[in-house]
């Protein structure tokens, strides 16, 4: 039988164990289930590409970060951060575990308010606020984060108009030792803006000020930030207290956990190199533990925390349309997932498995989607031994931000799946087809072709 001929190619030797010729062979496992169901019957179901969500891990990782929480701080809560996921079956499986709901936008309001949440256990962040937005929110009880001076104006006008006084906190940003320092959001604690604002809030006597808010980043690697925040809004409570008798009922510091997701250009990977859940604590735990504003009033903690919840728990199915060689000597693989799905492959180096066994030398590798479009890369180029069109692959963790920030471009959404901690598979969200696409559009007449 004759041999396939592969042309000569010139190759980066790779850490490990390799055979006589320096290739890796057989350097790669596989994974074929996902939470005990196997990743094959999922796809025989639902299709491929396909999204699927652990309940369990879900689950597990809210009740995980809320008992650390009380461990150093016992007056603590969660609210879950809408933008992360807002599928429906998401959200509901974090409210059930007790979590209230935090918003940027009056869409997100509708969610909440859809799934059954009431105002006053909501937390309504973000820039972006309109007027008419406001009007709704505040007449339900939705307590509002004022994020600019205009906002306050016009939360002034809102109070006036309602003939109410609105339950209202600020956000302030500061300097917590990283770089870049999110300015754009709220008011500036170092050079005294978040103070005077909240005397021009209080002397207005409009709105009733019951919380500071800070935001300081997202993915932080590092958690001794969150003692700084924590410090200055406590020392800000402090300052409000003394000079105009008001206790703020908590203090909300925000989300920004990273999750075991790594960033691209990161030397150590993310389950080494991110905080966990304590050491997080610890350093808020610390700031409350030496803050006599804490100690005397005991305000409550809100963390808005969403993507270290909830990234670990999702995984893409996704499977081999076809492959080439390119003239670097690397080989491209064509999966049907792309960026117009995986947002976050941008900023993350996610991991990549195949979902049977496969054997072969390892070669450089490109991991293209199915766009038109040359950026459209998945992975860049990493040893992997030969694919088959056909072959099922899973990628993870895509939890957080994918399905909420992905495009229809191109190709349909695919379909989301849940895992429940008994092992039922339930869709959560049918993949589209053209009336999704098309159900809001309009041809005029004289345009028509049938």
């Amino acid at each position: 039988m004759k041999k396939k001929y592969n042309p000569p190619r010139i190759l980066r030797n790779q850490a490990g164990l390799s055979n006589k010729i320096a290739f890796n062979k057989n350097a790669i496992n596989f994974q074929d289930r996902i939470a005990g169901i196997p990743v094959k019957t999922l796809t025989e179901k639902f299709g491929s590409p396909l999204f699927v969500f652990s309940e369990a891990k879900i689950r597990d990782s809210y009740r995980e970060l809320t008992s650390i929480l009380k461990n150093f701080y016992h007056n603590s809560e969660v609210s879950w951060s809408y933008k992360t996921n807002y599928l429906g079956a998401i959200c509901s499986i974090f409210h059930q575990e007790g979590a209230k709901a935090e918003i940027v936008s009056i869409m997100e309001y509708d969610m909440a308010k859809h799934l059954g949440i009431e105002g006053k256990d909501i937390i309504f962040n973000g820039p972006g606020k309109r007027k008419d937005d406001l009007l709704r929110v505040v007449d339900d009880g939705v307590i509002v984060h004022i994020d600019h001076f205009q906002e306050l104006i016009m939360m002034e006008e809102v109070a006036d108009e309602l003939g109410i006084r609105p339950r209202v906190a600020i956000r302030v940003n500061m300097d917590t030792g990283i770089y870049p320092q999110w300015q754009r959001f709220g008011f500036n604690y170092d050079n005294g803006e978040a103070y005077r604002t909240l005397q021009r809030l209080i002397q207005g006597n409009k709105l009733e000020l019951i919380g500071l808010h800070a935001h300081i980043g997202t993915f932080m690697l590092d958690a001794n930030p969150y003692y700084i925040s924590a410090s200055k809004l406590l020392e800000l409570a402090q300052r409000v207290q003394d000079n105009f008798n008001i206790i703020v009922e908590y203090i909300d510091l925000g989300g920004g956990f990273a999750s075991n997701n790594t960033l691209h250009n990161q030397y150590t990977p993310g389950e080494f190199s991110s905080p966990s859940f304590a050491q997080y604590a610890t350093a808020i735990g610390k700031a409350f533990n030496e803050s006599k504003f804490a100690r005397e009033n005991e305000p409550r903690l809100i963390l808005e925390t969403g993507r270290v919840l909830v990234d670990e728990a999702g995984t893409l199915i996704t499977q081999v349309l076809g492959k080439r060689d390119l003239p670097t000597g690397e080989r491209a693989v064509v999966i049907d997932a792309g960026v117009n799905i995986l947002f976050t492959t941008w900023w993350y180096n996610l991991k990549i498995l195949p979902a049977q066994p496969i054997s072969g030398t390892s070669l450089p590798t490109i991991f293209y989607g199915p766009l038109c479009m040359n950026i459209d890369i998945v992975k860049h180029s990493t040893p992997y031994p030969d694919l088959k069109i056909g072959d099922q692959l899973i990628i993870f963790p895509v939890g957080a931000y994918n399905v909420t920030q992905w495009m229809q471009f191109i190709e349909y959404r695919p379909g989301v799946c849940l895992i429940s901690e008994t092992g039922e598979v339930n869709l959560i969200r049918e993949r589209e087809g053209l009336k999704d696409i098309n159900t809001r559009e309009r041809i005029p007449e004289y345009l028509r072709m049938v």
